[in-house]
């Protein structure tokens, strides 16, 4: 599906899901009241924050903190499709927006465990790897090795292999995934999503625009120059 009206109806776009796991989304519409603002993702994001007071949004964002354009991926490191964006379209983003400056990208957990029940275990290993300044390490070993460890009745042993392979402290990874703080945060992302109108993975929340499903490069393009063009134009 490629994007329609994208100058006329941006911000509040909302695209039909295309290679979506979870429920379908409400159909969208030009004249449909506008999704919940971007704290309803910031919030949540507040509430994993180190213990030295580190904004947790800098270990799970790639890109200028300057750049116009922010994006935030709601994301469940178990689901098929999101693999499909991690492993095929995000490559191209991170080369085409996110080096050049022009978006600055932030993970979301959104784990659906009633179709994927070790998408909260993977969640917490990634929320403690970002501690460790691992996050993107990890998310990569997540996705890559996502049928080794997906149906695994206990994925714990595996994603600790994972951690080795990324490098992440063992002794704190441990303390870290042994807090009950780091379930909690994993499902403080979860509803802050639910909020920012997701309800199927991988969705995108771009600029007050809800993009849904597993696109190709060629339908985030037009979506991502329209609103850097439009943000580089205005007047300051």
């Amino acid at each position: 599906m490629r994007p329609r009206g994208v100058a006329r109806a941006w911000p509040w776009l909302l695209l039909a899901a295309l290679g979506a796991c979870g429920s379908e989304p409400a159909p969208a519409s030009d004249t449909a009241a506008p999704p919940p603002q971007a704290v309803a993702l910031a919030e949540p994001m507040r509430a994993v924050a180190d213990t030295d007071g580190v904004d947790p949004r800098s270990h799970r964002a790639m890109g200028s903190a300057s750049a116009p354009v922010t994006v935030y991926e709601m994301s469940d490191f178990q689901c098929p499709f999101c693999r499909r964006h991690a492993l095929e379209t995000m490559p191209v983003l991170e080369r085409e927006y996110v080096r050049t400056g022009k978006v600055r990208w932030v993970f979301i957990n959104f784990p659906i465990p009633e179709i994927h029940p070790n998408a909260v275990p993977a969640a917490e290993f990634a929320l403690c790897a970002a501690r460790a300044g691992k996050f993107w390490e990890a998310h990569h070993l997540l996705f890559r090795h996502q049928a080794s460890w997906a149906r695994l009745p206990d994925p714990a042993a595996f994603l600790l292999s994972l951690a080795d392979s990324a490098r992440v402290p063992r002794r704190p990874l441990l303390a870290c995934l042994a807090d009950p703080a780091v379930r909690r945060a994993v499902e403080a992302e979860a509803q802050g999503s639910l909020r920012a109108g997701a309800n199927s993975t991988p969705s995108f929340y771009i600029e007050g625009g809800l993009l849904v499903g597993a696109h190709p490069i060629e339908v985030f393009r037009p979506i991502l120059d329209s609103i850097h063009r439009l943000r580089s134009t205005a007047p300051r």
